[in-house]
């Protein structure tokens, strides 16, 4: 195998790894609530004035799949709706009180992960960093070439 098919399989894996561990974690800390309805609380947590257009674009989905989302969590009572006075055209998205209790147990186990991660970034120098964030950039960019030579619009919609 060359060293091309080993940073690959090795990005799989440790991409696999992750999530499954994640996954773990989380399904035990916030049963019946799927991933994509914890991770849409947490984009309306961080960012103001969240509608279904920045949601989809955030997201990779549909604005049909994204108002399907935000209609069950505003059923849940997860999250609510309003205008502002200024555009009664526009429809925004906040998260309640039950909502930000949801979105307080994400960011913590987004800190547990941290922690458990933390012994290998501890090991790793600044010069390994940077390399590896320049092929990151690299590869990110070459993929975003192929993406626009097939004329795929990332954004949905």
């Amino acid at each position: 195998m060359n060293k091309e098919d080993q940073v690959m399989m090795g990005f799989r894996d440790l991409l696999n790894k992750m999530v499954y561990l994640n996954k773990f974690k989380m399904e035990d800390s916030l049963k019946g609530y799927k991933p994509s309805e914890v991770h849409c609380i947490e984009y309306i947590g961080r960012n103001a004035d969240s509608n279904v257009t920045k949601l989809a674009e955030a997201f990779y989905m549909t604005r049909g799949a994204i108002s399907k989302l935000t209609k069950k969590l505003i059923e849940k009572g997860l999250i609510e709706s309003y205008q502002k006075p200024e555009n009664k055209k526009e429809i925004y998205f906040r998260i309640t009180e039950q909502g930000k209790v949801i979105y307080k147990i994400h960011e913590e186990l987004h800190k547990e992960f941290q922690e458990r991660d933390k012994a290998v970034f501890e090991q790793v120098t600044e010069e390994q960093f940077d390399s590896m964030l320049r092929f990151l950039n690299k590869y990110r960019s070459h993929l975003d070439a192929e993406i626009k030579k097939l004329g795929i619009d990332m954004k949905p919609e």
